[in-house]
């Protein structure tokens, strides 16, 4: 090995052996780590190629991009990977790669510092922004999104059933002073969470904006549909979600290659997906995990296969 990868990460990986094992990591292998964060899973893969294996790792966060590591077997991108393909292609790697990894989730460092807005547990400005240079903020969403926009995000992103009653009480309330705080969105809905959920409600409010403001469902769409071409046959993509949204749209791509689940069919009715699922059931972390990280407590991770053309007759 030429470089020292083993630092200290500042976001503890999920499921850290459980994909390294899903992603079957060849020494010479060429990876693809689209939510670098911390770098805790990016490290560890690099810790098993050889000189002639490369990691390419995404994060649009400047942040984490800043504490990266220097290894002649990796290279960050600062850059969405909704872009995969064409940093791919600027690489050369596409339809190249032996296996994709996305960690979903946000990394500690995002929840842990109340300047980014992602937690409710401490007060600071509304952000969420991922990509501290995007123009939409959660403050200026909930500032100019109309009633009805607001509660089909707190429906459909939070799964919130008081959604509308939400939406009302922000709109009401943001004429007399606009929202700049979390502390005043948690004082504007206080009153429609139910204190038996409280941590549980909160969450998902703080999620539905943190995902509209973000793009992400959109941002996964893009990464699921591009991943077929940049694997090669064989390669692996192996997807750790932690919600149900973004559960749903990985294992039905996974299943039938088609966000929706709606699986395509040759005239002789034969299935031309061109992933399958390795693991019918995701693989959750244990017990021991869970104690040690309680942040896992909600991870799945998914993995499948890219098929070979002649693969599905």
């Amino acid at each position: 090995m030429q470089s020292e990868v083993n630092h200290t990460p500042y976001h503890i990986p999920a499921l850290l052996p459980q994909t390294l094992e899903a992603l079957n990591i060849k020494p010479e292998g060429i990876y693809v780590d689209v939510t670098f964060g911390g770098g805790g899973h990016s490290r560890a893969i690099v810790g098993q190629l050889d000189s002639t294996g490369h990691l390419y790792s995404f994060d649009q966060d400047r942040e984490a991009v800043e504490r990266a590591f220097d290894d002649p077997r990796f290279t960050i991108i600062h850059g969405n990977f909704r872009f995969l393909s064409n940093f791919l292609r600027y690489y050369n790697v596409r339809g190249k790669v032996d296996g994709i990894l996305g960690d979903l989730g946000v990394s500690f460092h995002h929840f842990d510092d109340p300047e980014r807005g992602f937690s409710f547990r401490a007060d600071g400005p509304l952000d969420m922004r991922m990509n501290q240079t995007a123009k939409l903020t959660a403050a200026e969403l909930l500032n100019s999104a109309t009633e009805d926009r607001l509660a089909s995000i707190f429906r459909d992103y939070g799964e919130l059933r008081q959604a509308k009653r939400i939406a009302k009480a922000i709109t009401d309330a943001r004429g007399a002073k606009p929202f700049r705080t979390t502390s005043q969105l948690l004082t504007t809905i206080a009153p429609l969470i139910d204190p038996r959920q409280e941590k549980k409600e909160l969450a998902m409010v703080f999620q539905a904006l943190r995902i509209e403001v973000n793009g992400e469902l959109d941002a996964l769409n893009s990464l699921l549909s591009q991943s077929i071409e940049a694997l090669k046959p064989g390669g692996r993509l192996a997807i750790i979600t932690y919600h149900s949204l973004e559960d749903r749209l990985v294992k039905n791509f996974m299943k039938t290659g088609s966000i929706s689940g709606q699986r395509n069919t040759d005239f002789f009715g034969r299935d031309l997906s061109p992933m399958k699922l390795l693991t019918s059931k995701p693989i959750i972390p244990d017990a021991e995990e869970i104690e040690r990280n309680p942040r896992s407590r909600s991870a799945k991770l998914r993995v499948a296969v890219k098929l070979n053309t002649n693969d599905n007759g």
